[in-house]
């Protein structure tokens, strides 16, 4: 793994991360594509013939998603709204949405939903990651998992952010609430990403943006994926919201064990305040995210109940299979980071 010391955090990260390597035919002409290259795309049948879960499919998604955050060094900012690759685009997504949907329960009972989140194990009996950290979790395994979470929490809110303006009233009003903590209540030093990036130099890694995509494996670039999939989407906007929820609502629990394992561990104490900042400001969140982002949401437009239920069972069947990737890699005494070939 890449690290570098504390006090040499570049002051001027680069505005881009490069492309990464491909992971198979699909991610390789989209990136051959994004170089400048005249390859021939993938077509429907090819992509849909593609695991939906694996490293190909999955690349390809977060590269032509990531066109829409900050893009790729030296890539043409265009091809953002190319439409050969919104093509292609669209046929992975409807692959990944069709695997998400056989995975959940096409319910429409949100409060079931949300109240399944709400039910924490007893004592030291549960199987999360965090679960793992806390009790038992060493540095290394602390930062692999810092390094992994950071293609999602250096981006922390940004796709989000894509669903206020298909919102109304009481939802639209709590969400913007919720989203200005989390881009740090007007102060630069306390966006969420920012803390993110403290917490990454104070374990040693490299905080830049997107500086461990190749060593990411396909799920956790699942999870990431499946934020850009719903928030990019407006047809999608209950299931963002639902996404949304199961985040803020498993949140709090979840950074306490994690500020706990770092403690334990012996990090420092910027790498405990991302995590203590989100025990309280996420046990807020929850409320507001409940009673005023799915409420308003669902008052305005009760039909969006079982995209709601999607976007709150999606985001558990992917955690789970990304825990169970990192659990048993650490458990066998793996490291759980893809191996990168050097150039």
């Amino acid at each position: 793994m890449t690290t570098h010391s504390t006090d040499a955090r570049p002051s001027r990260p680069a505005p881009a991360p490069r492309l990464p390597k491909a992971r198979g035919p699909l991610s390789a002409s989209v990136i051959a594509t994004l170089e400048g290259h005249r390859p021939e795309l993938p077509g429907g049948e090819e992509i849909g013939r593609a695991d939906p879960y694996g490293e190909d499919l999955q690349l390809l998604l977060y590269v032509l998603y990531e066109l829409h955050y900050r893009g790729f060094e030296g890539v043409d900012e265009s091809l953002e709204w190319d439409p050969a690759l919104l093509r292609v685009r669209a046929d992975a997504e409807a692959a990944f949405l069709r695997v998400l949907r056989d995975a959940t329960s096409g319910g429409q009972d949100v409060p079931e939903a949300i109240g399944a989140l709400l039910v924490e194990p007893a004592g030291d009996d549960g199987h999360s990651v965090s679960h793992f950290l806390r009790a038992e979790g060493d540095l290394r395994q602390l930062a692999e998992y810092a390094a992994l979470r950071s293609l999602y929490h250096l981006k922390e809110a940004d796709p989000h952010i894509w669903v206020v303006p298909r919102l109304r009233g009481r939802a639209k009003a709590a969400m913007v609430a919720i989203e200005y903590d989390e881009f740090g209540a007007g102060r630069a030093e306390n966006i969420h990403a920012r803390l993110f990036a403290d917490l990454m130099a104070d374990l040693g890694l490299d905080p830049a943006y997107g500086g461990y995509l190749e060593m990411a494996p396909a799920q956790v670039l699942a999870t990431v994926n499946l934020m850009s999939l719903f928030g990019l989407h407006r047809s999608l906007r209950g299931a963002l919201v639902g996404h949304f929820a199961a985040v803020e609502v498993t949140s709090s629990p979840g950074s306490r064990r994690m500020s706990q394992a770092l403690g334990r561990a012996g990090a420092g104490a910027a790498a405990q305040r991302f995590y203590d900042e989100h025990v309280e400001a996420d046990a807020v969140h929850e409320q507001v995210v409940r009673r005023d982002v799915i409420g308003g949401l669902l008052e305005d437009e009760p039909h969006l109940a079982a995209d709601v239920v999607l976007g709150v069972e999606a985001t558990g069947h992917l955690e789970e299979r990304l825990s169970s990737y990192l659990l048993s890699a650490w458990r066998a005494g793996r490291t759980a980071l893809r191996p990168v070939a050097r150039s």
